[in-house]
C-alpha cells in the first residue's frame, strides 16, 4: 500500500529553511528555491541540524523540537 497523501507532503530539515531566500518562508518560497517538489501541498520541518538565524515562516508544520529551535533563534512561526 502506498499512501497518495504521502506524495503531497515533504519533509524539510531545519537548516534548509535558510536556503530559501525570502522575507517570509512559505510553501511557495520553498518551491521557488527547489527545496520541495512543485506538487507539494504540505511541508513539515523536522529538527535535524541547527539554526542560528531568525526566520519568519508561514503555513508550515513543525515538530516540537524544530518549533522550539526556531523560536530560540528569534524566529517566528505563523500558521
Amino acid at each position: 500500500f502506498s499512501s497518495r497523501k504521502a506524495r503531497l507532503t515533504a519533509e524539510l530539515r531545519l537548516p534548509e529553511l535558510l536556503l530559501a531566500k525570502a522575507d517570509v518562508i512559505d510553501i511557495e518560497a520553498l518551491k521557488a528555491a527547489n527545496l520541495v517538489p512543485a506538487f507539494t501541498q504540505k511541508v513539515k520541518v523536522i529538527l535535524s541540524g541547527e539554526i542560528t538565524t531568525a526566520v519568519k515562516t508561514k503555513g508550515l508544520n513543525f515538530t516540537k523540537g524544530a518549533k522550539a529551535a526556531v523560536e530560540a533563534a528569534g524566529g517566528s512561526i505563523e500558521e
